[in-house]
C-alpha cells in the first residue's frame, strides 16, 4: 500500500534595505533579519543535521527568496550580524551578573545567552558566515527542494497587463536563484499566491514544472476539479498547479492556532522593553530606540508566568501529534472518496512563524518530521516527486487568487497603499521604452539603465504596499518607495537630456548593491 503524500512548504522572504548604511537604520528591518537568522535559518539547518545523523528521513520544500539571499550573502551584513551577537551576549552577561543564582530568572537569563553563544558558533565556525552553501548542500541530497520566486516579490496581478514587468520579475528571479545556489528550479513560486490567468503561460516560457495556488485557486477552476486539491492539475500549456491547504496555517499559526497556546514563550514580551537605559548600556543605539533583543522571559497566558522550557516542549509534540493525527485523517477521507491511494496535500508556511514568531516552532516542526516519518499512513515528499509526465491528470483553468486579504489580495491595493501602484506601474512602462531605445548601449548608459532596472524591481515589491496596509513603520516603506520611483525618474530624465552624474550613479550603486548581474534588456519586449 502506497502512502499518502504531505508536501511542506516554507517560505522565507526579507524586504531589502541597505546594506551599507545598517548602523543608520532605527526602524527593525535590520533586527528582523537578525532575527530570522538567529531563531529560523540557523536552527532549521541545525534540525536538518540532527536529522540526517539520526538518519530521520525529512524532504521540504523551500523558497528563498532573492532580496533575502542578497543580504545572506552581503559580507557587511554577515561582519554586522556577529556585531549583533555580541552585543547580545553582553547583555545577556550584564543581566546575569545582577542576579543570584537562586533568582527563578537565572536559569531563563543563562538559557538564553548559552543559545545566542551556540548561534555565533555555528555561524562562524559551522556555517562559515555562508548560510546559502548550507542550504544548497541539502539541495543537493535530495532532502529540500529550493523554488524559485520573483526578484523582489512583487504582487504579479497587478502587471498582468504589463508582460515585460511581469517577465522581468520571473527572469531576473530565476537568474538570481542560478547565481545563488547553481541550480535549475523546477517551481516557482507566486509571491503571496498571486495569481490571474495568464501568468501560467509566463512561468512555463521560463521552464518551470509547477506552481502553488491557494485552495480557491484551485477549486474554484474551469472545469471544477474532479480531486480537489487532493492531486495536482494541469493547465492548458502543461503547467502543473498545486492546490495548498490553506486550513494548515489556521490549526498551526492562525487565531486560536497552535503557536498560541498559553504555555508557549511570549514573543511580544522583550527584556530590552522593560529594562532601565543603564541595564541596557552598550545594547540600545544612538537614539536609544528600543528594539527586541530576544531575552524573553515570559508566557503567552494572562498570567505571564516565567517561561518553562520542559512543558512548552511537552506541547509542542502533542500538537505536532494532533497535526499529523488531522492530515493522516484527511488523507485517508481523500483516498477513500477519490478510490485512489495515489492522493497529496500541501501547506505552506511562512519560516518566520517557525523561530522568530512561534519561539517553539522548529522544535514542533522537527516532531512533526519525525512523527510522519514513523507513521503508517504519510510519507513526506516534494513537488518535484509528483511530476510524472505520464499521469492522467485534469486540465483545469484556475481562478483568479491570492493567500492574503480575503483570498484576492486586496490588502495591496486599499486606501493607505493603493497611490503606489500608478507610480510603479508607469514606472515599470517607461522602463520598457529605456531598454527598446538604448538596445545595444553600454559604459556609462548601461550602468544607468542597469540601476533604473534594479529601482522598478524595489518599487514593485510587495513589501512597501503590505507595510502601509498593515500600518507596520508606514513612514519607513513609503520613503523607501519613494527613493525608488525618485532614482528611477532621475535616471529616466537624465538620459532623456544625455546627462548622466557619475558621481549620483556611484552612490545609488553603492547604495543598492542588488543584482550586480542586472541587464536591463530584462524589461525589453519579447520577440
Amino acid at each position: 500500500m502506497s502512502k499518502k503524500k504531505l508536501v511542506l512548504t516554507l517560505v522565507a522572504h526579507q524586504g531589502y534595505f541597505c546594506p551599507n548604511s545598517v548602523q543608520e537604520l532605527s526602524h527593525p528591518e535590520i533586527e528582523l533579519l537578525f532575527a530570522g537568522i538567529s531563531d529560523t535559518y540557523i536552527p532549521l539547518l541545525n534540525m536538518f543535521e540532527t536529522l540526517d545523523l539520526q538518519h530521520v528521513p525529512f524532504k521540504l520544500g523551500i523558497v528563498m527568496t532573492p532580496t533575502l539571499c542578497t543580504l545572506l550573502s552581503d559580507y557587511s551584513v554577515q561582519e554586522q550580524y556577529v556585531g549583533w551577537l555580541d552585543k547580545l551576549i553582553l547583555l545577556g552577561e550584564h543581566q546575569l551578573e545582577g542576579l543570584d543564582e537562586s533568582d527563578s530568572l537565572f536559569p531563563l537569563v543563562e538559557a538564553e545567552l548559552e543559545r545566542v553563544r551556540k548561534c555565533k558558533d555555528d555561524f562562524i565556525n559551522v556555517y562559515k558566515s555562508d548560510l546559502l552553501a548550507a542550504f544548497r548542500y541539502y539541495a543537493d541530497r535530495g532532502s529540500i527542494e529550493l523554488m524559485a520566486t520573483a526578484a523582489t516579490a512583487a504582487f504579479l496581478p497587478h502587471y498582468i497587463d504589463l508582460p515585460e514587468a511581469v517577465n522581468a520579475q520571473v527572469e531576473a528571479g530565476l537568474h538570481s536563484h542560478r547565481q545563488f545556489f547553481g541550480l535549475v528550479p523546477d517551481g516557482f513560486w507566486l509571491p503571496a499566491m498571486g495569481y490571474v490567468p495568464g501568468l501560467e503561460e509566463v512561468i512555463k516560457s521560463y521552464g518551470f514544472g509547477y506552481t502553488i495556488l491557494d485552495s480557491h485557486g484551485l477549486l474554484f477552476g474551469d472545469p471544477m476539479p474532479r480531486n480537489g486539491i487532493f492531486m495536482p492539475a494541469l493547465c492548458h500549456n502543461g503547467l502543473w498547479v498545486f492546490g495548498q491547504d490553506h486550513t494548515a496555517e489556521e490549526c498551526v499559526v492562525g487565531p486560536g492556532g497552535f503557536m498560541h497556546q498559553d504555555v508557549y514563550r511570549d514573543q511580544n514580551r522583550d527584556f530590552a522593553f522593560e529594562a532601565t537605559d543603564q541595564q541596557l548600556e552598550g545594547f540600545l543605539v544612538e537614539n536609544k530606540v528600543r528594539l527586541p533583543s530576544g531575552y524573553k522571559y515570559w508566557t503567552r497566558g494572562d498570567d505571564q508566568e516565567l517561561y518553562c522550557r520542559e512543558a512548552a516542549q511537552a506541547q509542542a509534540r502533542v500538537d505536532a501529534q494532533a497535526f499529523v493525527r488531522k492530515y493522516e485523517e484527511k488523507l485517508s477521507m481523500a483516498s477513500h472518496a477519490l478510490e485512489s491511494e495515489d492522493v497529496s496535500i500541501v501547506c505552506a508556511f511562512y519560516a518566520k512563524d517557525f523561530g522568530q514568531l512561534w519561539h517553539e516552532g522548529m522544535y514542533w516542526l522537527e516532531q512533526v518530521i519525525r512523527l510522519v516519518a514513523e507513521s503508517q499512513e504519510l510519507e513526506l515528499a516534494q513537488c518535484y516527486d509528483m511530476l510524472d509526465h505520464k499521469k492522467d491528470l485534469q486540465q483545469v483553468n484556475p481562478f483568479m487568487s491570492a493567500a492574503t486579504g480575503t483570498g484576492y489580495g486586496e490588502n495591496f491595493l486599499d486606501t493607505k497603499n493603493d497611490w503606489m501602484l500608478r507610480y510603479a506601474r508607469k514606472a515599470c512602462q517607461r522602463m520598457n521604452q529605456l531598454a527598446d531605445r538604448f538596445p545595444e548601449d553600454t559604459g556609462l548608459k548601461a550602468r544607468a539603465l542597469n540601476m533604473a532596472a534594479r529601482e522598478v524591481l524595489l518599487a514593485q515589491s510587495l513589501d512597501w504596499p503590505k507595510m502601509l496596509s498593515e500600518g507596520l513603520f508606514p513612514e519607513y516603506a513609503e520613503a523607501q518607495f519613494k527613493k525608488n520611483v525618485q532614482s528611477f525618474i532621475t535616471v529616466y530624465d537624465s538620459l532623456g537630456a544625455n546627462t548622466i552624474s557619475t558621481e549620483w550613479l556611484t552612490r545609488l550603486e553603492q547604495e543598492h548593491p542588488l543584482f550586480p548581474w542586472m541587464n536591463y534588456r530584462i524589461f525589453s519586449k519579447k520577440q
